[in-house]
């Protein structure tokens, strides 16, 4: 079924997305305050709006992408007025749980339908439509998202009642942060000990150590030649966005009443390198942080 769809923020990974619903035969209408963006899109068939408000005036569905929870609730409040009856809403966003609740709450008062799904698989899964899609929703509006999902990503979880997407995300990627920092310092121990790169991951991959981001996003270069880190680590999965991450979920635990031990370090450290050395570059540059470190 054709679907009418408006899609705000056209960025990295909204452009790609908003690309693939054409594909799969959608009517896109896109709108993003930046004008690159906006060529990328209308390149790729999106048809480009004069205003966020016109992208969804005749929309089924209105999808969101945008870089935090403020922008995302204000832009619910600016387009509602806009939509027509019973508009389904889906923001991919990944934005703090309580922020997502509140614009589902936002959205249901209006009468409209909301879900959160925010997203795994960086800009190449954007691209090539294979996103993970961890929906937070129930299971009327888990149901009508589904067949959109489904042409931008090729696993979609229903993760449980609103806010319960962001919560899978959050989690997932405190996961993948302090992955990447224990990986990245084994492979600076392992400089000092005079173990090569290409010997602890040949060990390593195929051993109790083996994860994620060792073998799809190999911090040094070399072993895995798809990885940043072959190409001056150019992201990829930005630094600022897993601090940004890493930040999420040191607030929804304070929310939850516990302390991250491991979770609070690396989203220190994953901050501190963001807003200086690291800014610009793939997460797995923090091996460049720590091997600093270490050497100081």
């Amino acid at each position: 079924m054709t679907l009418a769809i408006g899609f705000i923020g056209l960025g990295n990974m909204g452009g790609p997305m908003a690309a693939n619903l054409v594909s799969a035969g959608h009517r896109v209408t896109g709108y993003d305050l930046v004008p690159e963006a906006l060529k990328q899109a209308e390149a790729a068939g999106v048809s480009i709006a004069g205003s966020a408000a016109e992208a969804v005036s005749e929309a089924d569905v209105v999808i969101t992408m945008l870089p935090a929870g403020r922008h995302v609730l204000d832009t619910y409040r600016a387009l509602l007025p806009a939509v027509k009856p019973a508009t389904l809403f889906v923001d991919c966003s990944t934005i703090d749980v309580e922020d997502a609740r509140a614009a589902h709450e936002i959205v249901a008062a209006a009468g409209h339908q909301a879900v959160d799904a925010p997203v795994s698989g960086g800009v190449a899964g954007a691209s090539a439509a294979t996103l993970t899609f961890m929906v937070g929703a129930g299971e009327a509006e888990f149901a009508a998202a589904r067949p959109v999902l489904e042409a931008m990503g090729n696993k979609i979880v229903h993760c449980g009642e609103s806010g319960a997407g962001q919560a899978a995300k959050i989690c997932n990627n405190m996961i993948l942060g302090i992955s990447m920092i224990a990986v990245s310092e084994a492979f600076v121990l392992g400089e000092r000990l005079g173990l090569s790169h290409q010997a602890l991951y040949d060990v390593a991959s195929t051993a109790s150590g083996q994860c994620w981001a060792l073998t799809s996003n190999c911090p040094v270069p070399g072993p895995v030649p798809a990885s940043p880190a072959n190409r001056d680590y150019a992201p990829g999965f930005a630094s600022a966005l897993m601090a940004k991450d890493l930040g999420l979920a040191v607030d929804a635990a304070m929310t939850a009443d516990m302390t991250l031990e491991l979770g609070r370090r690396a989203s220190e450290l994953y901050r501190s390198f963001a807003d200086g050395a690291g800014a610009g570059l793939d997460f797995s540059a923090i091996v460049r942080q720590i091997r600093k470190q270490v050497t100081q």
